[in-house]
């Protein structure tokens, strides 16, 4: 499946444009200048980095990262946000490699917005089939950085894995969980009442605060290109609802 030793995700990251250009209208969405590409060569591999971002009715931000670093560093992620009137989960996908593949960690999860029964039955239990389908990518492992009750669901998937692994149990996982978040998706009724609309406006809002202050990527970031670069790119492009911490304190 791989197109090459250097090339791990990218399948995976063509998928996903396949899938959201034949599904959803489209509009691409402008990219802070100076954050949409970056090319370092600090270091014995250059790295390269580059994004995406586009709108829809149904899908406020769709966003999605690739950074080749060649031997040193493979990694593919993605996030996408339900426009405010519909209470989705945020689906998340965050997968990495490591010394010429020999390390890979793969993370999917539908993140959800709030905690109350009602909701993570109608939008997380969907996912139990699927969870057990791939009981071998849910291995249960210690969370460095988030707490593993704000939003990530139970059925999470987060795995350290091989790469042939990756190359057939992981992709097949991925096109399952892609392809059940688009059928609850078509499923979900929009939101009318303004107070509804809000709750999810403060929800998607509180989740890119505690994700910008989490992240476990920036200090990557910071290694290739540098820490103002970096910090730029958490707080302009990944998680722009998000204020840094200096700001969000006065």
């Amino acid at each position: 499946m791989a197109e090459s030793l250097l090339d791990m995700y990218k399948p995976f990251q063509k998928y996903l444009e396949q899938e959201l250009f034949k599904k959803f209208d489209l509009q691409s969405v402008s990219i802070p200048a100076g954050l949409e590409r970056q090319l370092s060569e600090r270091g014995k591999n250059p790295a390269f980095i580059q994004s995406w971002c586009y709108q829809c009715p149904q899908l406020r931000k769709i966003r999605y990262t690739y950074i080749d670093a060649g031997k040193s560093a493979q990694v593919f992620n993605s996030v996408i946000y339900p426009a405010h009137h519909y209470d989705l989960p945020i689906l998340g996908i965050d997968f990495l490699s490591f010394g010429d593949k020999k390390k890979n960690l793969v993370v999917m999860d539908f993140q959800p917005l709030f905690r109350d029964e009602e909701y993570l039955n109608k939008y997380i239990e969907p996912m139990r089939s699927l969870r057990d389908k791939y009981d071998d990518l849910a291995q249960n492992l210690g969370m460095k950085f988030y707490d593993a009750n704000q939003y990530f669901s139970k059925y999470l998937l987060f795995a350290k894995t091989e790469p042939n692994t990756v190359e057939e149990r992981v992709w097949l996982a991925y096109i399952d969980y892609i392809n059940l978040y688009w059928e609850i998706l078509d499923e979900a009724s929009p939101l009318n009442d303004p107070k509804d609309i809000q709750r999810i406006v403060k929800a998607q809002k509180d989740y890119d605060q505690y994700s910008a202050e989490r992240d476990p990527a920036h200090g990557l970031f910071s290694s290739y290109f540098g820490a103002e670069w970096a910090e730029r790119f958490l707080y302009e492009f990944l998680f722009e609802d998000a204020k840094p911490l200096a700001v969000s304190s006065k």
